[in-house]
């Protein structure tokens, strides 16, 4: 996860010039405010540099909280949103002491360990309100890949399916929506779950 942390930290600004705005995620982020109540505490976990999710929420009268293990990243979401919180932290030690109405961890979760995610969904469980919703993106199937970015090696790791199903069910969520490879979404394997309690 250093490595991870270290490629972002080091091209923040080349990442947030980089990073699509045409909100294909948007699909997602309605199938989320829509269970969601008038006043909507979000956790963006992996929040990057806050465009074009955290925009999209925060513009939809989402009162979010924003976290990064890049301080790069989270200046950048400072500097945008400062009626906003903004923390610099490692998700997989996270412990806010908060609540959440819905937590989104887009193409940030997946770049943890095979047992980090696993170690992940306890810390969901804690960091949601009841009746919340989680949405996460994984990878297609289990196992580990390397892709690249500013010509550096970037990890990747997902979960089988069912696993994720397992996991999500032994923390108190049940799946709402799950597409594998998205087309319409960029290719993205997405999962919409809700808090029974």
């Amino acid at each position: 996860m250093s490595e991870v942390l270290h490629i972002y930290e080091t091209n923040a600004a080349a990442f947030d010039r980089d990073r699509g705005r045409d909100l294909m995620e948007v699909q997602y982020l309605e199938a989320l405010l829509e269970r969601l109540p008038p006043e909507r505490r979000v956790l963006d976990l992996g929040c990057g540099a806050g465009e074009p999710i955290a925009r999209y929420l925060i513009d939809k009268g989402c009162r979010l909280t924003g976290v990064d293990g890049a301080a790069a990243m989270i200046e950048l979401c400072a500097a945008r949103f400062p009626a906003m919180t903004w923390v610099v932290a490692d998700m997989r030690t996270l412990a806010l002491a908060q609540r959440f109405d819905a937590i989104v961890a887009w193409d940030s979760f997946f770049h943890l360990t095979g047992d980090a995610q696993r170690a992940m969904f306890p810390i969901f469980r804690d960091h949601i309100a009841a009746r919340g919703l989680l949405l996460f993106t994984s990878g297609p199937r289990d196992g580990e890949a390397m892709g690249q970015l500013y010509g550096e090696r970037l990890y990747h790791a997902s979960l089988a399916a069912e696993e994720y199903t397992r996991l999500l069910d032994a923390n108190g969520f049940d799946v709402i929506r799950h597409a594998v490879e998205d087309p319409d979404c960029g290719g993205h394997t997405v999962w919409l779950a809700q808090a029974r309690q």
